[in-house]
C-alpha cells in the first residue's frame, strides 16, 4: 500500500426528472453526474487525522474503538464522514483486511466560495469520496462501482434516514442515469435484519435499479441557479404529508411522473428533440401541480422564468431536485444560442452556472 497519498475525485449531481416520485417503489428517475468535484485524498503513513478545507475542520483526530470512529471534536458536520468512515471500515474488517492508520483529506467544488449551496448533492459526494477512498487505499483490486454505491448508499441513509440514493448513484457511476431507489425504509430494515455490512451488501436489493442514459451529441444542458438555497428535507416531508392525506391526488402524481420521464427517456433513446422536450415539459407542470397539491412552493416564480427562458428558444427546463429555489436546468437544440438564454435568465435574476454533465464517476486519480 505504501505511504504515497492516493486521490480519488468523485462528481456532483443534479435531477433531470422524476424528482419526488423517485422515492416510491419501481418509480424512474433520470440523474446527471455534474463537473463539480469533491476530492478526498488518504495517505497511510500512521498519522490518523481528517481535514475538511470547506467547512474549516482541520486536522482533527480520529480513533476507531468497537466500530465507532471518535473525533476529537463534535463538529455537527462531520456526521457524513464518520458514518463513511464507519460503514468502509467494518466491511474492511469483515473481509480480513487489516486497517492502516491514515490521514483523510476532502475538498469540494460543489458549493459557492461564499459556502452557500447550489443543491449539487454535497453530503452524498462526500460519503462517495470517503468511502471509495478507504477502499482503494486497502482493497488489493479496484472496488467495483456497485460496491461503492451500496456502501455509500449504507452509510448516507444510516445518517440521515431517508434519501433516494439517487445523488450516490450519479456521484459513483457518472455520465446521465436512469435509477430507481432501493427504498430507504427497506434498506433501514434489512440493515436491522442482518448481522454484518456484507451481509446487507450480498442482499438482493429489489427495489434498485440503475441504468446509462446517452445525450444525444446535437441536445444541450444548461444549469441556473435560483440564487435562494432550498431545504430538500423540510420540503420532502411537505410533500409527504399529501401522500399521507390525499392518496389519490398522490398516486395520480406518481402515475403522471412515469409518463413523463418514459416520455423524456423514449426521446433520448430515439435522439428525438421534442419528445425530449415534452418529456421534460410534462414533468415540470406534474411537479408544478404537486406544489399547488400540497401548498408547497415547489415550482418558484424564478424557476418557471427559468423554463419560459428555455422554451423561449426552442428547448424545454424545470426545476431540478426538490425545487423551493436552488437550480433548473434547461435542454436545448444544439443550435439555439447559449448567450441568448444566458442573457435572458440574467435578466430575470437568475444565474447561469458553468456546469456540464461529465461521463466520470468516482476515479482515482
Amino acid at each position: 500500500m505504501g505511504t504515497t497519498p492516493l486521490t480519488i475525485k468523485v462528481p456532483g449531481k443534479l435531477m433531470i426528472a422524476g424528482e419526488y416520485a423517485v422515492l416510491e417503489k419501481h418509480q424512474t428517475l433520470v440523474a446527471m453526474a455534474v463537473d463539480r468535484f469533491v476530492y478526498a485524498t488518504i495517505t497511510t503513513d500512521g498519522e490518523q487525522v481528517v481535514d475538511f478545507v470547506n467547512i474549516n475542520v482541520r486536522n482533527v483526530s480520529w480513533q476507531l474503538e468497537d466500530d465507532q470512529v471518535m473525533f476529537d471534536t463534535t463538529h455537527k458536520k462531520l456526521t457524513f464522514a464518520k458514518q463513511a468512515m464507519e460503514v468502509s471500515l467494518k466491511y474492511l474488517r469483515e473481509q480480513q483486511i487489516a486497517i492502516q492508520p491514515f490521514a483523510l483529506s476532502v475538498r469540494s467544488e460543489l458549493d459557492d466560495a461564499s459556502g452557500v449551496k447550489y443543491g449539487l448533492g454535497s453530503s452524498a459526494a462526500v460519503t462517495t469520496a470517503i468511502v471509495t477512498a478507504i477502499l482503494h487505499a486497502h482493497l488489493e483490486e479496484n472496488p467495483t462501482k456497485e460496491l461503492l454505491f451500496r456502501l455509500s448508499a449504507i452509510a448516507h441513509v444510516r445518517t440521515q434516514g431517508t434519501g433516494s440514493g439517487a445523488d450516490i448513484a450519479a456521484s459513483v457511476y457518472g455520465g446521465m442515469i436512469e435509477y430507481t431507489s432501493f427504498q430507504a425504509d427497506w434498506l433501514l430494515a434489512a440493515d436491522e435484519r442482518v448481522d454484518t455490512i456484507t451481509e446487507l451488501i450480498q442482499l438482493d436489493w429489489p427495489y434498485a435499479s440503475v441504468q446509462p442514459v446517452t445525450l444525444p451529441e446535437d441536445l444541450r444542458v444548461y444549469v441556473g441557479w435560483t440564487g435562494t438555497p432550498a431545504s430538500t428535507v423540510r420540503l420532502v416531508d411537505q410533500i409527504l404529508l399529501l401522500k399521507e392525506t390525499d392518496r389519490s391526488t398522490f398516486d395520480s402524481f406518481l402515475q403522471n411522473s412515469e409518463k413523463s420521464v418514459q416520455l423524456f427517456l423514449q426521446g433520448m433513446k430515439d435522439s428525438n428533440h421534442d419528445q425530449v422536450f415534452k418529456g421534460i415539459e410534462a414533468n415540470r407542470v406534474t411537479l408544478a401541480q404537486l406544489g399547488v397539491d400540497a401548498n408547497v412552493p415547489v415550482e418558484t416564480p424564478l424557476l418557471y422564468k427559468l423554463h419560459e427562458g428555455a422554451v423561449s428558444l426552442g428547448g424545454a427546463g424545470k426545476l431540478s431536485g426538490a425545487g423551493g429555489g436552488d437550480c433548473g436546468i434547461a435542454f436545448l437544440p444544439q443550435s439555439s444560442s447559449k448567450e441568448t438564454l444566458f442573457s435572458t435568465w440574467e435578466q430575470s435574476n437568475i444565474h447561469p452556472l458553468q456546469i456540464q454533465l461529465t461521463t466520470e464517476g468516482a476515479v482515482r486519480l
